[in-house]
């Protein structure tokens, strides 16, 4: 048997990066999938390109009713939620603190925070509904960053969202312990993909440089590949995983080592 087979599991932020990434190989191992993204066209292509049964729901995660859309989706279509993967993000500005516009900070705060608030505020309540009446279990994987485990220079609302997302994390986790649900956050350094490169272009220094200031204090001296990354997510997911929960799992070239 796969290693997720029959398991339903959602995935935010599923067209790009480690969100597209994990949803190919979640349908891999066997899982059907409810996948959302903000564009209905490419979200669409993408789970028509994949051997899964599927469904999916466009939309923007700091909206709280696309998280109850998407749960009520999972229930409505394949009968339940095992995986939650809370993937969508955004990053910020390269610069200073005074520097980072209060829209902009704003928007951070409410996509990379907020948005993985509501989606466990209505995850939570289905998985234990289902353990409950069954002992299904089910766990979540939130998409934190290293940049949630310390201080981030240039990065500082971003960073501070993820810190959030790693204390929602860690909170959930405790209380749903007994509950037969799993929360754990994964924290990677900067991998491959195009939301990095776009963050590398908002730098005003230039790729090359920002490229140079992002890996300069990594130990292996390079970016993530991002199956490097997804692999860590899916050892998160696994359900023989059963006893790890509200861990915040560093995936960043060594930079929590030194």
């Amino acid at each position: 048997m796969r290693r997720f087979e029959g398991m339903i599991a959602l995935v935010t932020g599923a067209t790009g990066g480690f969100g597209r990434r994990t949803a190919e190989r979640l349908a891999q191992a066997g899982a059907r999938l409810v996948l959302s993204d903000m564009k209905a066209e490419p979200l669409d292509a993408f789970a028509a390109s994949l051997d899964a049964e599927t469904a999916t729901l466009a939309g923007d995660v700091s909206q709280e009713g696309l998280s109850e859309q998407l749960v009520k989706l999972a229930v409505e279509r394949f009968g339940g939620l095992d995986i939650a993967i809370n993937n969508a993000g955004i990053a910020q500005s390269f610069v200073k603190l005074p520097q980072v516009p209060s829209d902009e900070a704003r928007r951070i705060i409410d996509i990379d925070l907020m948005g993985v608030f509501y989606a466990m505020k209505y995850q939570l309540p289905v998985m234990e509904k289902q353990h409950r009446a069954s002992g299904r279990t089910g766990v979540i994987v939130n998409i934190a960053s290293v940049a949630g485990l310390s201080g981030a220079p240039r990065l500082s609302v971003y960073s501070a969202a993820k810190h959030g997302v790693i204390g929602l994390t860690r909170s959930a986790a405790a209380e749903y312990a007994t509950k037969g649900i799993r929360v754990n956050a994964v924290c990677p350094s900067f991998a491959r993909t195009a939301m990095a490169l776009d963050f590398l272009k908002m730098s005003p220094s230039g790729i090359e440089a920002a490229a140079a200031e992002l890996t300069r204090g990594v130990p292996m001296k390079r970016l993530a590949e991002v199956d490097e990354i997804v692999s860590v997510i899916l050892f998160a997911c696994d359900p023989q995983n059963g006893f790890m929960t509200g861990q915040a799992l560093a995936a960043d070239g060594g930079i929590t080592a030194i």
